[in-house]
């Protein structure tokens, strides 16, 4: 059985504030939202949510993680049937922590009877590889791995520990590399490099990523890529990079740690985005990216400038 008292001692370094008798040995069931939350749930309430005061108000969870700059009205939380409130300084991110702590899903491990691996891949025991997944020659998969069904993982690709990659990827095939001879046809540049994705790297569903050319693409450690993303040749994602769906990753590109490349962008090849970079939605990014700036628009601006082309844009057409 999970109770507060578990999750509080879980969370130790955040101040348990309890508004019932017994709070501590009372059970949590699940987590929720909090307009879903009732009684035996734990949910949590951020202090850039909209309408904080009135979440509180109206929520009936067992167990509250708020936010500390909040203010909290403990009488009437009390007489809402709320237990107890943990306060945090950033309340989502440790409901995330409690949740994956308590209750998360286990990782599947095993290989399903379907799935294909050439005799030469490597899979680490504790790792999984689901359904109708087919595993190519000289191929790494490292402790605690997850594939899910219908992945294809082709011949020389490195995965490291604890990574996910959901259903329907495409890891390590060739990418669109292409000279014109004399006479004008397009010949393939062979394509002899690999795929490297390193620990804790999370890949979402239909997601390609090509191999390089000579050297390898690389997805470093903790980064994140999500739902039908293209990833292009010799491409480097940095550690706990963001890259959302839809975008279009250009060969030869470089995201820098911890930048976020928002949904539906367009980066062109050979490029380079900065560390702690932004690139906003659907964004067509023809040159490179300082760290730490804010770009938008087509072609993408920095967002200063963006902001005054649009400003300018729409006073013309009020004088119109």
């Amino acid at each position: 059985m999970i109770t507060i008292d578990a999750i509080a001692q879980f969370l130790e370094s955040c101040p348990l504030v309890t508004l019932a008798e017994g709070a501590r040995d009372q059970a949590i069931r699940r987590p929720a939202p909090i307009t879903e939350a009732g009684p035996g749930y734990v949910s949590f309430c951020g202090a850039t949510a909209k309408n904080p005061e009135v979440l509180l108000g109206s929520t009936r969870a067992s167990l509250l993680i708020v936010d500390q700059a909040l203010a909290i009205d403990t009488e009437g939380l009390a007489s809402a049937g709320v237990a107890a409130v943990i306060q945090s300084e950033n309340a989502r991110l440790d409901f995330r922590h409690v949740v994956r702590r308590f209750f998360a899903y286990p990782r599947p491990r095993g290989i399903a009877p379907s799935a294909v691996i050439s005799e030469s891949a490597r899979i680490a025991d504790d790792a999984y590889v689901g359904p109708l997944c087919t595993i190519g020659d000289d191929v790494d998969v490292g402790a605690a791995t997850v594939i899910h069904s219908g992945v294809q993982i082709y011949d020389r690709v490195r995965i490291g520990k604890n990574v996910t990659i959901s259903a329907g990827c495409v890891i390590g095939a060739d990418g669109f590399g292409y000279e014109r001879n004399p006479d004008g046809e397009l010949e393939k540049f062979p394509h002899v490099g690999g795929v490297v994705i390193e620990d804790d790297v999370e890949i979402g569903a239909n997601t390609c990523i090509d191999r390089g050319t000579l050297g390898d693409t690389r997805v470093c450690e903790g980064a994140r890529i999500d739902n039908l993303v293209h990833v292009a040749h010799n491409t480097v994602i940095g550690r706990h990079a963001a890259v959302i769906a839809d975008a279009m990753i250009g060969g030869s590109t470089r995201i820098g740690d911890y930048a976020w490349v928002a949904p539906s962008a367009c980066l062109r090849d050979r490029i380079v985005i900065g560390e702690k970079a932004t690139v906003g939605l659907a964004a067509v990014v023809t040159k490179s990216v300082p760290d730490g700036a804010t770009v938008m628009g087509s072609p993408a601006r920095d967002i200063k400038d963006q902001k005054r082309i649009l400003a300018a844009l729409t006073k013309l057409a009020g004088e119109s």
